[in-house]
């Protein structure tokens, strides 16, 4: 969610907003409305996924404030630190509606409005709860991709605003959905994002999600506010008064990379086919390429440990990348240098076979899904271990016995 810009501008903006409103409690006037604002994926990854924001408008204050709760700062101290731990920190900025409009005109996004249907003491409770919750002391909340992020607070400030008996739309749910499907429908497969973030994420993604947990996305937020209703004075009553476009744009192309993660998987398994095979045709083995294969493997596998036990992400650990990303591949790597390969790493590689075997069993069960750009990865690694499991190994040990 590119909002730096914006930052800047909040800087300023929201000072000055804070001298006109800041001074005393504005009770808002008859004409005041409160909005959902949605606004369409972008081609930047962070902002493939839309946004949401909430807009205030009352015309006889000239008052027109969104209420951005998708602003981060890549300047803040531990920045990229806190990331990988999963201590993100997002914070709520309000600012002038017309900036965050001209900065979605300018990345080609529409903006769609939903107008909630509220009565003169809800809109003032509403405006109420959002400035309090913009002061400084209270704008900073914990991030999560997919149970804390820009979209599920307007379900769940809608919810604190007006209370449980909001009853959002759940028409667009379907049977055996997951998180993961979710996230995998706004990516194309081949892209580095996709791999990136399948690669990262466990099998907490590959339960069937609820209607609220579909609303991590602003389309299932938008669509939820839709037919919504909620109780007012013990009768129900819908929750939105209109919808309307207020920017008109093309959604994004949704395409792979220009280098894709499938591209370059193929030309490393063509390669270690190529290698392999003259490894068999004249009987040697290329160290070189199996240190390399193995260290890469290993490495992945070390960073995917750190996440799965060591962060603080909800949705990194149980991640069966593991069978195949290898952390102590890091170690072996450096036994394929040597000049005789010892006896033990044969059962080793029946280890990693196994897991590899385990993969389209876990994948079909939908245990959990893997990226399908890694399946020249997963090939090319059956191949080299069968390799040197039936025909490096034998040898040596043979020559080890007097």
């Amino acid at each position: 969610m590119k909002y730096l810009k914006q930052l800047i501008l909040f800087a300023a903006l929201c000072c000055s907003t804070q001298i006109v409103y800041g001074q005393k409690k504005i009770q808002l006037s008859t004409y005041a409305k409160i909005s959902v604002v949605t606004v369409a994926p972008g081609t930047e990854l962070y902002s493939k996924f839309g946004h949401s924001a909430f807009r205030i408008q009352d015309p006889l204050y000239r008052l027109d404030i969104v209420y951005n709760y998708g602003v981060f700062d890549f300047n803040a101290p531990n920045f990229y630190t806190n990331f990988t731990k999963g201590k993100l920190v997002y914070k709520l900025a309000r600012y002038p509606f017309q900036y965050f409009l001209e900065n979605n005109k300018q990345e080609k996004r529409w903006v769609k409005e939903q107008v909630l249907a509220l009565n003169p003491v809800q809109k003032q409770v509403f405006f109420d709860y959002l400035e309090n919750n913009a002061k400084p002391k209270n704008a900073s909340y914990l991030y999560d991709p997919f149970f804390n992020n820009c979209a599920t607070k307007m379900r769940d400030v809608t919810q604190k605003v007006l209370g449980n008996t909001v009853q959002f739309n759940t028409n667009y749910t379907q049977e055996g959905t997951t998180l993961r499907t979710l996230m995998n429908s706004k990516l194309h497969w081949n892209t580095w994002g996709n791999l990136g973030l399948n690669l990262a994420l466990g099998n907490r993604l590959d339960q069937e999600v609820t209607a609220t947990e579909y609303m991590y996305l602003p389309e299932f937020v938008f669509k939820g506010f839709e037919e919504a209703t909620f109780f007012e004075k013990n009768q129900p009553k819908k929750l939105l008064e209109k919808t309307q476009t207020i920017l008109e744009a093309k959604a994004a192309a949704f395409k792979a990379d220009t280098i894709s993660p499938f591209f370059i998987g193929c030309l490393l398994l063509l390669l270690g086919m190529r290698i392999t095979y003259n490894d068999v045709r004249k009987k040697q083995h290329t160290k070189w390429f199996d240190f390399v294969l193995f260290l890469s493997t290993g490495a992945i596998g070390v960073v995917l440990v750190y996440l799965s036990f060591f962060s603080n992400h909800t949705t990194t650990p149980n991640n069966l990348n593991l069978l195949w990303a290898f952390a102590p591949n890091c170690v072996l790597a450096f036994v394929f240098l040597q000049k005789q390969l010892p006896a033990y790493l044969k059962y080793y590689l029946y280890l990693l076979l196994a897991g590899l075997l385990c993969i389209p069993v876990f994948w079909i069960a939908s245990v959990q899904l893997f990226a399908w750009s890694l399946t020249p990865i997963f090939l090319l690694m059956t191949v080299r271990i069968l390799f040197l499991q039936y025909t490096i190994l034998p040898t040596t040990h043979s020559q080890n016995t007097p």
